[in-house]
């Protein structure tokens, strides 16, 4: 398990809560820190996980973390994600699945949850869910649990500033298939509250598009971040 994190002293712990329903499940809990100035890496290490500094980025994070692990399975999660308590079974069933284990063309992710009330925010739930299945592109925010062998296969992952999770997912999607894992995974909805859930849709479909004519990640994300 890699997680990116950057200032996620009051989310993290509660994730990390969250994955210690699964201790004999996962071996390995990787945190990588682009740089944290709340205690991020202090309560990642209090929660259990092994900390990896990195230069910040979540594509540059998570290559860190993932070059420091050996487990045949790899699940990349977000920091301010939540799991519910049911999470460890339906992992394990797909580990465990004689098919998944020996495939290098599937990877699984899970059913967004965003934490606000809302029409809005269900609607935005059912739309992410379609491009997920049908239009096989799960961002990170998504998880994604994959084999070794089959993120090797893809090329693995690119470390770029931003949008390195589209950039994956369109390169895994050409010859793999991603699959839903029947788990909900919960988000914090700041980044939706701070714009409203139409306008903060808007400006990532705008950040896609600039990123497909061309404009570089490093510029996109001082966008994103603006």
């Amino acid at each position: 398990m890699v997680i990116p994190a950057l200032n996620e002293a009051s989310r993290l712990p509660l994730l990390l809560g969250d994955l210690a329903l699964g201790q004999d499940l996962i071996a390995e809990r990787v945190v990588v820190d682009g740089g944290s100035r709340d205690g991020t890496a202090t309560l990642a290490r209090l929660g259990g996980a092994r900390v990896v500094q990195a230069c910040r980025g979540r594509g540059a994070q998570l290559l860190a973390g993932i070059a420091t692990t050996t487990a045949p399975w790899l699940w990349l999660l977000h920091a301010d994600a939540r799991l519910p308590g049911h999470w460890p079974a339906r992992v394990e069933s797909v580990l465990l699945d004689p098919a998944a284990a020996g495939s290098a063309h599937q990877a699984w992710f899970g059913e967004l949850r965003v934490a606000l009330p809302g029409p809005q925010v269900r609607l935005l739930e059912a739309l992410v869910a379609l491009r997920s299945r049908l239009g096989q592109r799960p961002y990170g925010d998504q998880g994604l649990l994959l084999s070794r062998a089959a993120y090797e296969r893809s090329g693995g992952l690119r470390p770029l500033a931003l949008m390195e999770d589209l950039e994956f997912a369109e390169r895994f999607s050409r010859s793999g298939r991603f699959c839903p894992l029947g788990l909900p995974l919960t988000v914090d909805g700041r980044r939706w509250r701070r714009h409203g859930v139409l306008a903060t849709s808007w400006r990532n479909a705008r950040l896609r598009r600039a990123w497909r004519r061309g404009c570089s990640p490093e510029a996109l994300l001082q966008r994103y971040q603006a």
